[in-house]
């Protein structure tokens, strides 16, 4: 906990830089949400296609989504949402042409959850 996923289009790559997005992210994650940095784990996923509406160029995004174990408030996790938009706008450089489209949500892991570390 907490588990991060950021899903991005894939022509953001290399004017995405993931690495100081996410220690960024894990510092704003425990700041805002009194999650332990060593506990952090984020995992990234480049998207090739995006069709936005109808329109299947000029268009890019970033949805971050992620989980904690429960007992945040709504405050706490509209706070994260927040901080997390900004972030993704400043690790993420604009393409010429393209709008991005930027999202997050943070949610309760499910009580099934486990883990294990070796």
């Amino acid at each position: 906990m907490p588990q991060i996923t950021v899903d991005y289009s894939a022509p953001l790559a290399e004017g995405f830089d993931r690495q100081g997005f996410a220690v960024a992210l894990h510092a704003v994650v425990v700041e805002t949400a009194a999650a332990k940095s060593e506990a952090c784990k984020s995992r990234f996923r480049a998207v090739d296609d995006v069709v936005v509406g109808a329109q299947t160029a000029g268009h890019a995004l970033v949805h971050v989504s992620l989980a904690l174990l429960p007992g945040r408030s709504d405050e706490v996790k509209s706070a994260l949402t927040s901080r997390t938009l900004e972030l993704v706008r400043a690790y993420v450089k604009p393409v010429d042409g393209v709008a991005l489209h930027v999202s997050a949500e943070v949610r309760d892991l499910e009580p099934s959850y486990q883990k294990s570390v070796d």
